[in-house]
This record gives C-alpha cells, structure tokens and sequence, in this order.
C-alpha cells in the first residue's frame, strides 16, 4: 500500500511541474498529500494566487472549496478505490480573487483518500484581462510575485470555529443543541475535521465532550 501510494505521489509531483512549465502565470496546480494535513501541500506552481508553498496547510485553500466536501465525500465511501473528480466549480481566494476550481481525490486499493491534485485559474474579471495575457507571454525565468503572508494552521481552525458560532448564533434563539449542532455542520463544511486535533478544538468551543461531537457528526453524516 504505500509503495502504491508513493509511485502515484511521485507521478503527480512530475504532472504538476509539467502543467507549471505551460500554463499561464495566472493558474495554480496544487498537489497535497492527505495524510498530513497540518502540512499537506507537497507541490506547487503559481502559489502567489493562493499564497501557499510547500509545507502549508490544507485549510489555506480558497474560501468555500468543494474539493473538502469531495475529500470528505470519499472517505465516507470505503470500498472505493476510484479517483473522485470535481470540475469546473467556483471558489475565491483569501484576498478576493474570483477563481474557478477543480479537485481530483485519489484513493488507494483500500479506498482510503490520500492525495489530491487541484487547479485554481484567476478570473478576477476584464480589468486584469491585459495583465493576464502578459502572465499568459512570460517566460518560465520571469520573477514570480510575492506570496501572500498566509495565517498558520491555529489561525485557520481559528477563522473557521469562530466563523460558525457567529452564523450559528445569528438566529437570536438560545445556543442549545440545534445550535450546537448546526456550528458542527458549519465546520464540518469547512474542512475543520480533516485536520488531527479539530474535535477537541470544537468541543471546547462549544462547552461540548469530544464525544458529543463525534455524536453531531455521525448524526450529520447521516442526514
């Protein structure tokens, strides 16, 4: 199994760095290895659209990033062991930028998700359309911009469990379990629980035991 998964890495290093030596300065690749989270971006071209290198976070990605819902999607799904595709789907970038999207999950003979391979193209709309056809002219030497700064990974889990109490509490009813429940499902689309150590952080947001929320999300999961 994991010589499966390395001769598959090492293929997928070897596409991305082909796909960054055509494709124009205004299109990411991204390669991350699933099995670390904290730490999963294992290869990159053109990471000044998201701001990430190698080594960040998976939750440094673009805002509303289907691709978590696809990594989730196939681990709910053991047995599997065929790639999951998402084509074509709009994000933004953490400062804004308008992008299109699009994620492939690869999963091992036991189905179980440990890489994925995205492509974020910058549409930011006419106005950059010059400075895109320039992107599109330059050489491989051009200097790339400056990365954006990116927030750590406590930041990140931050950002998310703060962004659901906030929605869940915008009813003005009493923060019980339907609440408690619904800033679960929040995080839950965020990403939060792919990376080790998010259900502690959320049961101590939410004055809950781990294992009531291990309860909110088995109840999410199904239906």
């Amino acid at each position: 199994m994991p010589e499966e998964r390395q001769l598959v890495l090492t293929v997928l290093r070897a596409t991305v760095q082909m796909l960054g030596s055509v494709l124009g300065r205004n299109t990411e690749v991204i390669l991350h290895d699933l099995t670390r989270p904290e730490h999963s971006v294992i290869a990159i071209v053109n990471g000044h659209i998201s701001g990430r290198r190698v080594g960040s976070p998976i939750l440094a990605g673009p805002r509303e990033d289907l691709g978590f819902n696809a990594v989730l999607d196939a681990a709910r799904q053991p047995g599997g062991s065929d790639p999951v595709v998402v084509g074509d789907y709009p994000t933004q970038s953490r400062d804004g930028k308008t992008l299109r999207s699009a994620t492939a999950v690869f999963r091992d003979a036991g189905g179980e998700p440990y890489a994925s391979l995205c492509v974020n193209t910058d549409l930011s709309g006419i106005a950059a359309a010059q400075a895109c056809l320039e992107q599109l002219l330059a050489t491989a030497q051009a200097p790339a911009p400056e990365p954006l700064e990116q927030p750590d990974l406590e930041q990140l889990m931050a950002q998310i469990i703060d962004n659901a109490l906030q929605a869940a509490r915008h009813s003005g009813q009493r923060f019980g379990k339907a609440q408690k429940l619904d800033a679960v499902r929040q995080m839950h689309d965020g990403g939060l629980f792919i990376v080790k150590g998010a259900v502690e952080k959320a049961a101590a947001a939410l004055g809950v035991t781990r294992y009531t929320i291990y309860n909110y999300l088995e109840e999410i999961r199904n239906g």
